[in-house]
């Protein structure tokens, strides 16, 4: 189904609902009501990996991003999205480093969509932020991803969260020649569908399906992704805890060539905290089989790699075999800032590689609230070599 299609279904369906608590009176006082919401960022990234790159490089970015939603009239609201970035002293060595993640000019309308809300439903077409478990965009970069479809979710059940996407384009953070990334084609369409259920106090159970249409296009294979978590939390006193699980299942089907390659994965993960001071620890494991994709697909949006094992900066593909074991350590020094150390190892067929991280970060308050800064910095050990730093000042009004 195209999203063209989608979308026609999905507007004739709103305009013959309607809507008993109208919060405007007019359509032109939900325009005049609308919010507006900014953020104006300044970001530096550094990185030294011999292995991929000679010297050290660097980039310093800024970027605005505006936002603004009307207020709802008739169920209805519409909401848009404005995000620049620009580099100015970047030199060639450094756009070559981050040519696919900071390396962009320009501006982009990344949110552009239409909602309708009626009782506990609510339906959103165009282009929009996501969040959902298997198609959920990064904002760790200057550029946050976005995509373009439709979204449905539903809060009828008592503590549970139901929710329908479908997606056709994808904007990443750069179009990896020195632009904003733009709405481009995501494979043939992708669908998913979740679950999020709180009913038990402390336990939070999510299930979700996508499939992404025609995924391995040499073999017109389609991919089927299926993901399950079990996270629960619990306090006595200043003495808290929580204990999580997640799984991945890949089934790539190909009709043309015959074949059916499955590959899965989980995570564990138990942590602690006592007043201000937290501290984790987590395991995850990715099967052996050889898939047509050549890893364990997490996803659409680098926002759904959530992975227990992450590091704070570099990141692995979920290559066969691998195995991986994270640590952290986190103490709040004041409600308004942070310290924490990660380590994280893994190993897979070709190589071992380790990374030790440490972070930080300070909100201001008084005649600066909005203002945040936060840094990272980590190392590359093992078979890897280098180092990363980052760090990001953002003023939100």
């Amino acid at each position: 189904m195209k999203f063209s299609r989608l979308s026609l279904v999905a507007m004739a369906a709103l305009a013959t609902l309607s809507s008993n608590a109208f919060a405007a009176d007019s359509l032109a006082d939900a325009f005049k009501n609308g919010k507006v919401a900014g953020e104006i960022r300044a970001y530096y990234f550094s990185r030294d990996i011999p292995n991929d790159h000679k010297g050290h490089e660097d980039i310093f970015a800024t970027g605005l991003m505006l936002n603004y939603v009307t207020d709802s009239f008739m169920g209805f609201r519409a909401g848009a999205t404005f995000q620049s970035s620009a580099t100015p002293f970047a030199d060639d060595d450094g756009k070559a480093m981050f040519t696919r993640d900071m390396w962009a000019q320009g501006a982009q309308l990344s949110e552009a969509y239409l909602a309708y809300t009626l009782g506990k439903t609510d339906v959103k077409v165009g282009r929009m932020y996501m969040g959902t478990p298997l198609i959920a965009g990064s904002g760790s970069r200057l550029i946050r991803e976005s995509f373009e479809g439709a979204l449905i979710t539903n809060k009828d059940i008592p503590d549970t969260t139901l929710g329908a996407v479908y997606i056709n384009k994808f904007q990443a953070r750069t179009n990896r020649d020195g632009d904003i990334g733009e709405f481009d084609s995501y494979f043939d369409g992708m669908y998913s569908l979740y679950a999020i259920n709180k009913s038990i106090a402390g336990l939070t159970l999510t299930g979700a399906w996508a499939k992404i249409n025609d995924y391995v296009a040499t073999r017109h294979s389609d991919l089927d992704i299926y993901n399950a978590e079990v996270v629960y939390a619990n306090k006595m006193g200043a003495f808290g805890y929580n204990l999580s699980g997640q799984y991945w299942f890949n089934h790539h089907s190909s009709v043309a060539a015959g074949q059916d390659d499955t590959i899965d994965g989980y995570g564990l993960k138990a942590g602690a905290s006592y007043a201000d001071i937290s501290a984790y620890v987590a395991y995850s494991k990715i099967s052996d089989d050889n898939t047509p994709a050549g890893q364990l697909v997490h996803g659409a949006g680098n926002g759904s790699d959530l992975i227990y094992t992450n590091s704070i900066i570099g990141s692995y593909n979920y290559t066969p075999d691998m195995k991986a074991y994270a640590g952290g350590l986190d103490y709040k020094i004041t409600p308004a800032s942070t310290i924490g150390t990660v380590y994280t190892y893994t190993n897979t067929k070709n190589e071992e590689v380790s990374y030790t991280g440490f972070y930080a970060s300070y909100t201001f308050s008084g005649e600066l609230k909005g203002l945040s800064v936060s840094a990272q910095y980590e190392t590359i050990g093992k078979d890897g070599d280098g180092d990363q730093f980052r760090f990001r000042g953002s003023y939100k009004f």
